[in-house]
């Protein structure tokens, strides 16, 4: 037992220190656990050598991880997914495993005799990091965006047929038909019962316990281990129990307390599983460096293979097509959690595992780069992808363009945000007659189709691009307005904008909008008109608000502004 704790110690103390390292060279954390992991194991410095407590604190990791990862998926978000994400996901999960596993069978890799080493490969190279990718986008702010959403709703279908791969795993050595549908049936049968005691027994518990958190965090933990053991009496695995025992909590009430008070818990046992699984990376062999130049060089080409040609023939535009692919160019330490119990069942072997690790590193850090510059590659990419003959969503504008330029354009608005899709519902209210002299500007594909459809004139467009807001009309708009604030845009900024605009036509009233104060300054020096702060315009609201609290009129000003919400329909509501 002092061995165990000897161990654990040595896990935290060094996953810490170069987690530290990792934090300030701007690289993922789950990196800093794998090398820590690598460097105190076997392999490395060899500090911790008990197969025992390696298996122990990977198994612990695994089983908590697989919990957190289950109260994160959203089922009925999956229910809710428009088509473009359900045939994306389709696409790009089915055809990353089919071309793997194919890929994989050509150069040797075992399948059969009890070796499944080619199958869980392709399992691997078909997720993405969720961990990885999130924060990314979170950082960059483009998880509201249309690509953003889109790599968000496949990464959740990813993890729903993770679960459909763990629910056949214990079945490979032996899969027929009837045996593959007892396993079906054991897991859907473990499933129903968690979700009918997640629905109607437990919020009755949690209930009488939710003014104490320790308990509704032992809770938590008694769920996820309770539903783990039971998955094992059914010959399942316990990290398919915790896994299932996650997104049964998921949808009952109380789940995002849970979450909040295990998140915590999570990040401890998160590290423990990746150093852990550094522990039993290998010393890298040639013939380990080489499967895993082949596993990063195949997800890279696998992604754009099966989804920019799924995205661009449902009309969602080069650019929208090309981001989720980038974006989900990159193995998902879920992949890892695949491979170590394909590791622990004897299916594959630590070679293999450690080819996926070595993968997932150098994809980690080669993706995140890319994603943190992934606009700007996409505007150098579009221009060759439609001179090889691929369409954009401005195809054939030249020839409407006469027609177009018939009505003035006397309200030029740069990017279309949530702002911007007020703006237009209160002109459409307010006067009618003016919203026709509005033009939009903006590459967002379903932006683009809403307002065709409301009869908004919009121009699919890079406002970031100069010769763009000449071919828009900026010369001849008598107002330009750019709404999006500066940590929303793409390859440009409000400051830049107004230049630009006050460079082709010195005339035109330019309102602009900044989020810091002393950016208004610079929007003036720049040739603004009329800078708009939402803060400053919030704050009016809220004294008003307190003002009507303290003179008893609250109810009539909240009756003022159901009136103006009332069957408002706005293009992003």
């Amino acid at each position: 037992m002092s061995g165990l704790i000897h161990d654990l110690a040595l896990s935290i103390v060094m996953a810490w220190i170069l987690g530290v390292a990792a934090h300030l060279a701007r690289q993922p954390l789950i990196l800093a656990y794998l090398v820590a992991g690598f460097v105190i194991g076997p392999s490395g410095l060899k500090w911790v050598q008990s197969q025992q407590s390696i298996n122990t604190i990977a198994e612990l990791g695994l089983i908590f991880m697989l919990f957190m990862i289950g109260l994160e998926i959203d089922l009925k978000k999956i229910i809710r997914a428009g088509n473009v994400i359900l045939v994306t996901s389709a696409a790009q999960i089915f055809g990353c495993f089919a071309l793997g596993l194919g890929l994989f069978l050509l150069i040797g890799i075992p399948l059969g005799d009890r070796r499944f080493d080619a199958v869980y490969l392709a399992a691997a190279v078909s997720l993405s990091s969720t961990v990885i990718i999130v924060k990314v986008l979170y950082d960059k702010f483009e998880l509201d965006t249309l690509p953003g959403r889109i790599t968000l709703g496949v990464l959740v279908v990813q993890d729903l047929m993770a679960i459909l791969f763990l629910a056949i795993q214990p079945s490979l050595n032996d899969l027929h038909i009837d045996v593959l549908f007892l396993s079906v049936v054991r897991v859907g049968a473990l499933l129903a019962a968690s979700l009918l005691i997640s629905r109607y027994t437990l919020p009755h518990l949690f209930q009488l316990i939710a003014h104490l958190p320790e308990l509704v965090l032992v809770g938590a933990i008694a769920w996820c281990f309770a539903v783990a053991e039971l998955a094992e009496l059914l010959g399942l695995s316990r990290v398919m129990g915790a896994l299932i025992a996650g997104v049964s909590l998921s949808t009952f009430p109380y789940a995002l307390d849970v979450t909040a008070k295990v998140t915590s818990l999570r990040d401890f046992f998160i590290t423990l599983f990746f150093v852990a699984l550094g522990m039993t990376i290998p010393v890298p062999t040639p013939s380990v460096l080489t499967l895993a130049l082949i596993l990063a060089v195949f997800t890279w080409a696998s992604r754009f293979v099966t989804v920019f040609p799924p995205l661009y023939a449902m009309r969602q535009g080069l650019r929208a097509s090309l981001l989720p692919a980038i974006n989900l160019a990159q193995i998902s330490e879920f992949s890892l959690v695949l491979v170590q119990i394909g590791v622990q069942s004897g299916h594959t072997t630590p070679g293999v595992a450690g080819a996926a690790s070595t993968a997932f590193v150098v994809l980690a850090v080669l993706n995140t780069f890319l994603m943190m510059r992934s606009d700007a590659a996409t505007r150098r990419a579009i221009p060759i992808l439609k001179r090889v003959g691929l369409r954009d969503l401005d195809h054939g504008r030249a020839e409407n363009e006469e027609t177009t330029a018939e009505r003035k354009r006397r309200i030029l608005v740069l990017g279309f945000y949530r702002i911007a899709s007020s703006f237009l519902a209160e002109l459409e209210r307010r006067n009618s007659a003016l919203l026709e002299q509005v033009v939009v500007v903006d590459f967002n594909p379903d932006v683009y189709r809403a307002l065709q459809q409301r009869g908004v004139r919009v121009q699919y467009n890079d406002i970031a691009n100069a010769d763009s807001l000449v071919h828009a009309g900026i010369t001849d708009a008598e107002i330009v307005i750019s709404s999006v604030p500066d940590s929303l845009l793409k390859g440009t900024t409000n400051e830049k904008l107004v230049r630009q605009v006050r460079m082709v036509n010195p005339t035109t009233k330019i309102i602009a909008t900044a989020e810091v104060l002393a950016e208004s300054h610079m929007l003036y020096a720049a040739g603004a008109d009329y800078v708009t702060i939402a803060r400053i315009d919030q704050a009016n609201e809220l004294i008003e608000v307190v003002a009507a609290a303290e003179a008893g009129l609250l109810d009539e000003l909240r009756a003022k502004l159901d009136a103006q919400l009332h069957d408002r329909q706005e293009i992003l509501p």
